[in-house]
């Protein structure tokens, strides 16, 4: 199992080269095609200064990504010595699926067809998420043998996993899917945030799966973070491209399988804190303003009403990192207990 390890550190450095090498000429030809971020009126001046950035950043994490996993999958059907599993598919198909839903909502929002280059209607766009993450869970669940965690759950302080019958933890399944999915999408609006929160969530889990003898989970992580450090070097304030709805909903929906993947998704509010955070925000102040018409956060989400706080958005980010950096640890703490 150590003799593993380097194989995945390898994993994430070749992830990140490959990724920053084609970071410039990639940015240069969305720049071409004018494929530059609509900025919602609603936002704070700030941010309108960023109106046409280039979107779609998330391209340059799931490319490398995809590319690595299948690469690894090859090399171990010619060297057995060369350990990963068929099940790293499923994240990545994950990955792959939810991206292209992302891809078509930034599509939508750069035409511009609807009011304020908004993308696709959010009933839509929450109908493609539910189905991808309720076939992706139905898999997991009745694939015999393929997922060594589907249908358990492990609890901080119980040594066992938990068996739980298909038809709670498909919903259950589908439900952290999504609602990772549009966490990571909420959390994604400043520079450099939604990168490296994704980036410590990945890099956690794939610590976990390999405390607990998961290494091809662990490879599929660290390609993940390594990635998405090469996307940080051109999302870093001032941002030279925008990782859009095609990273975003991706990152978040795959984390979800992965924490599913490890037994481990009792601990992803912890770990994904931030993110979590950023929903309930959300949630939090839609139900106050309805209720009493008022609100209770000056802008949801969360890092937006800090910036009308007076915080600086590099100020915002640092912060946040620094909660993610302690959820992160004390993830790890309650998967060892």
């Amino acid at each position: 199992m150590v003799g593993d390890l380097p194989v995945a550190l390898t994993m994430l450095s070749l992830s990140f080269l490959l990724a920053v090498i084609w970071g410039d000429p990639f940015i240069i030809v969305l720049k071409r095609l004018g494929l530059g971020k609509r900025i919602l009126e609603s936002l704070p001046g700030s941010h309108q200064v960023k109106a046409g950035t280039p979107t779609f950043g998330g391209i340059l994490i799931i490319v490398p990504a995809v590319l690595l996993t299948l690469a690894l999958n090859l090399a171990s059907l010619l060297n057995p010595e060369i350990r990963t599993g068929a099940s790293i598919l499923m994240p990545l198909g994950v990955l792959l699926g939810y991206g292209l839903l992302g891809m078509l909502d930034d599509w939508e929002g750069v035409q511009g067809k609807r009011e304020h280059g908004q993308g696709i209607s959010a009933r839509a766009k929450l109908a493609g998420q539910v189905v991808l993450a309720l076939a992706a869970a139905t898999v997991m669940s009745l694939w015999n043998g393929g997922f060594q965690h589907a249908n358990t759950v492990f609890l901080p302080f119980i040594g066992i996993p938990i068996s739980l019958p298909p038809w709670i933890w498909i919903p259950v399944a589908a439900f952290i899917i999504v609602a990772s999915s549009n966490a990571i999408n909420l959390t994604d609006g400043l520079d450099g945030l939604a990168g490296i929160i994704a980036a410590m969530a990945y890099g956690t889990y794939g610590l976990i799966a390999y405390l607990q003898g998961q290494i091809f989970l662990t490879q599929f992580c660290f390609i993940i973070a390594g990635a998405c450090f090469a996307f940080l070097w051109y999302n870093a304030f001032p941002a030279q491209l925008f990782m859009g709805d095609t990273g975003a909903l991706a990152l978040g929906a795959a984390l979800g399988v992965v924490a599913l993947m490890t037994g481990q998704w009792v601990l992803l509010p912890v770990i994904a804190f931030v993110p979590v955070a950023e929903t309930l925000s959300v949630v939090v102040q839609m139900a106050y303003l309805r209720r009493t018409g008022r609100k209770l956060l000056r802008m949801s989400p969360l890092h937006l009403h800090y910036q009308e706080m007076g915080w600086s958005e590099v100020q915002v980010v640092q912060r946040f990192w620094i909660i993610a950096l302690v959820g992160s640890m004390l993830g790890i703490a309650l998967a060892l207990v």
